[in-house]
């Protein structure tokens, strides 16, 4: 798709409540997506990026991905993790596995682990993580991470990465394991 100077312009995926309080996707549309999973939303959207949608979008464009697409362990809206609910909501969790699943659905994706130590602002985040990885493991799913993981065994954060972090191999399995 081209705008009317003729240069390409990007198509956007962007999944989100209607009243705003929560995002299920957001991304660009290509055949080879680099798939994010981070904690929780902030309140970036399409053409708006906040600085961890800016960082995963050149660590895609630097290691060969045509696009990428942002996801969320929990897709409440909240531009500090510790804002997110004390108590997960049921549906807006199964409103984000349904989300992932569609997306998945049909491809092999490579996902990135990036949510570092805010994996443990709320006891209710491994559980839900626990229950995404049964859907990237039908889907087939890889996981990859940025560098070393951290000191506790956490994959890093993008913000949180020199810019020419080597993306590597990431069993997310033994990670829950010894979260466990």
């Amino acid at each position: 798709m081209t705008n009317d100077a003729g240069v390409a312009e990007e198509q956007w995926i962007y999944e989100h409540a209607a009243d705003g309080s929560a995002r299920f996707a957001l991304g660009t549309v290509g055949a080879n997506p680099l798939i994010c999973f981070g904690i929780n939303p902030s309140t970036a959207a399409p053409g708006a990026p906040d600085p961890t949608i800016k960082r995963l979008t050149r660590f895609a464009a630097d290691n060969g991905y045509d696009s990428w697409v942002m996801l969320n362990v929990y897709p409440q809206i909240s531009t500090d993790p510790r804002g997110l609910d004390r108590e997960h909501s049921a549906a807006l969790k199964l409103e984000n596995e349904r989300h992932i699943a569609a997306l998945l659905e049909g491809r092999q994706g490579t996902l990135l682990a990036a949510w570092g130590a805010l994996i443990e602002t709320r006891e209710y985040l491994q559980p839900l993580l626990q229950d995404i990885t049964r859907i990237t493991a039908a889907a087939g799913c890889i996981w990859l991470s940025l560098g070393e993981p951290t000191k506790h065994g956490h994959p890093r954060h993008p913000l949180y990465v020199k810019g020419d972090a080597q993306m590597r191999s990431f069993d997310i399995d033994e990670y829950l394991r010894k979260l466990g």
